[in-house]
């Protein structure tokens, strides 16, 4: 099924844009730049530098550009356009988030999807439209960072992140190479967040010609006619069983561990500011407790989804199969699971992402030190101790590490953590559409007030130092001798 709307009206958009720059101007914004330049060796220094160019660090680049901290830049590994999962392993039709959400809109009317789509398309295809088509999400976003003029710069990948006295050195490679200095530095690295795809024990060792992780490029078209298996009961697995069906995948056979499918998303029923705002100061207890809960009852793959799989025929549902082992043959996978032997082309596992980042090699300087939930912040009579949980990284109040040792690796109180690993610490506010407004600016208030702090000093001299005059000198007279005189007489 594909999804297509009208062919747009540019003079429309032009008109949101103009809206868009009087609405900016009407609250002074961007605001001045305040943050004075700081040098490593006679090398300007960036205020911030945000790895990721997806929608997470396109609104964390805009929020700081209106808070005036303009010494800013986004470096992505992709291609301009390609950023984010939405045209790569995102194999959804449309969004799962109803389309009224105001998403990294930043409080701006003009800035949300809602404006742009109804600027180019009208209030009827508005009303028609179900949910957004994920490339004109994409559309959306380049839109996005194009009217706000965000400094992002593509092809390029961030490889080392080193103490530099004050400042943090990033070595970085692509369409730019070099060593570049910042204060701060945000992660905003996305659903993989630090440490990138969950590959289960039993396909360790396994080649990698005969699976692929869903978030993986995919060769839907060599699958065509083959026998597959795909793991998991999650959105991601529905999609990628769906593609490969379309492509004309001879046979699909989705392995769900579980006995029966999640049907309710229950974070969906409790969806409020309350949620966004209040999670995050919530007792660890309590947070642990609403994690753990939807980590047990699941996430249900959106009904659009699953019928996108059910509706072939050659599609087959096989629930309480878990996984025992899987074994390479000469003309395919043997896999033993609780139901029996299995025997398949090519497996996709739809298992998701870890934040295990001791992998990582970029993270390599700071992986060690940073603190996770397993060091102290969680307590046995909180809940289950759910690895995945155990392994998140535990924040501050901006989303910057902390250290396991204090005193060790200093530089992670300025590294922010602005992705979905976030989430035990933080709740949804740096990976999903719903809250990410209230994500980028909980970030950037921390930055600003971190940025502020550290030159207390500068900013008090400007203070002092301040002397261009409101008042003239000739606006009173002063009556102090007349009254003298009349105390004479």
């Amino acid at each position: 099924m594909t999804h297509t709307v009208p062919l747009p009206t540019a003079s429309g958009l032009a008109a949101l844009e103009a809206r868009l720059r009087q609405d900016l101007d009407v609250l002074e914004l961007p605001a001045k730049p305040w943050v004075p330049q700081r040098q490593h060796n006679g090398v300007a220094a960036r205020d911030v530098v945000v790895i990721g160019a997806g929608m997470c660090g396109l609104a964390a680049v805009a929020k700081l550009q209106l808070t005036g901290i303009d010494n800013v830049v986004a470096y992505d590994a992709a291609p301009a356009g390609m950023e984010g999962p939405w045209l790569t392993f995102a194999r959804m039709e449309t969004l799962r988030s109803p389309k009224t959400l105001a998403g990294p809109a930043l409080g701006l009317p003009a800035l949300t999807f809602r404006a742009w789509f109804t600027a180019q398309w009208g209030d009827e295809a508005w009303l028609a439209l179900d949910k957004i088509p994920k490339n004109l999400w994409m559309d959306y976003l380049i839109w996005y960072r194009k009217v706000l003029n965000l400094p992002v710069h593509n092809n390029v990948r961030l490889t080392a992140i080193e103490q530099a006295g004050s400042l943090i050195a990033l070595d970085i490679d692509g369409a730019e190479t070099g060593r570049l200095f910042t204060r701060h530095l945000v992660l905003a690295t996305g659903r993989s967040g630090l440490g990138g795809m969950a590959i289960p024990d039993f396909l360790q060792g396994v080649n990698h010609r005969w699976w692929a992780h869903s978030a993986d490029e995919i060769d839907f078209a060599a699958l065509r006619g083959k026998r597959l298996a795909v793991i998991g009961a999650g959105a991601s697995a529905m999609d990628n069983a769906a593609t490969a069906l379309e492509a004309g995948a001879g046979a699909v056979d989705m392995l769900i561990r579980r006995k029966t499918m999640p049907r309710i998303n229950k974070m969906t029923g409790i969806s409020s500011p309350g949620v966004i705002h209040g999670m995050h100061l919530l007792p660890d207890a309590w947070k642990w407790k609403f994690v753990d809960y939807s980590a047990a009852t699941q996430t249900p793959p959106p009904r659009s989804s699953t019928l996108r799989v059910s509706r072939h025929p050659n599609a087959r549902f096989f629930l309480d199969c878990g996984i025992v082992a899987v074994k390479e043959q000469a003309d395919g996978l043997l896999i033993e699971t609780t139901q029996g032997k299995m025997h398949y082309d090519f497996l996709i596992a739809a298992t998701g992402f870890t934040n295990d980042f001791n992998g990582r090699p970029e993270f390599t300087a700071i992986a060690p030190h940073i603190r996770s939930w397993s060091d102290g912040r969680y307590h046995a009579e909180m809940g289950p101790p759910r690895q995945t949980m155990l392994a998140a990284p535990d924040l501050g109040p901006a989303f910057e590490f902390r250290e396991r040792v204090p005193g060790n690796c200093p530089m992670l109180a300025h590294i922010h953590c602005f992705n979905d690993a976030a989430m035990l610490t933080h709740g949804k506010v740096s990976g999903d559409i719903p809250a990410i407004s209230t994500g980028a600016e909980r970030l950037v208030l921390g930055i600003t007030a971190s940025l502020f702090a550290e030159d207390v000093d500068r900013h008090f001299n400007n203070l002092t130092a301040y002397d261009n005059p409101e008042l003239q000198g000739d606006e009173w007279t002063d009556s102090t001798p007349l009254l003298k005189q009349e105390n004479t007489l």
